[in-house]
């Protein structure tokens, strides 16, 4: 099963009944640089991004299994533009805390800001 069918599977339970996921992806709290890596490694902190139609989840996830969604740290309106996103790792701190985002996942955060304005809520 792929990554972003996972988090959609772990993250249901957080959500309101019928509202729909538009995009999902992870990010981390800080990236692993240079040889001195260790302590990045092991002290970020994984999150899940959930983009619904209605707001913008920022999940805590599991530490050794990043595909695990536990709990809501942040809700955000979904009006709230994410990227775009560019380089290595996105750095953005618009979705509450400072957050990486592996440009794995800059075609989910370019699917979230195209979809703001195809919201019914909008």
């Amino acid at each position: 099963m792929a990554i972003r069918d996972k988090l959609k599977t772990n993250a249901s339970h957080l959500l309101d009944p019928g509202e729909p996921i538009q995009v999902v992806f992870p990010a981390k709290t800080m990236i692993p640089i240079g040889i001195a890596s260790l302590y990045a490694i092991f002290g970020s902190i994984q999150r899940v991004v959930v983009v619904t139609d209605r707001r913008i989840l920022v999940c805590k996830a599991g530490h050794f299994r990043p595909t695990q969604v536990k709990e809501i740290i942040f809700v955000l309106p979904r009006h709230m533009v994410i990227g775009p996103a560019h380089g290595l790792n996105y750095r953005t701190d618009s979705l509450g805390d400072d957050l990486y985002i592996n440009r794995r996942f800059f075609k989910d955060v370019a699917a979230a800001d195209a979809a703001i304005g195809s919201s019914p809520g909008e």
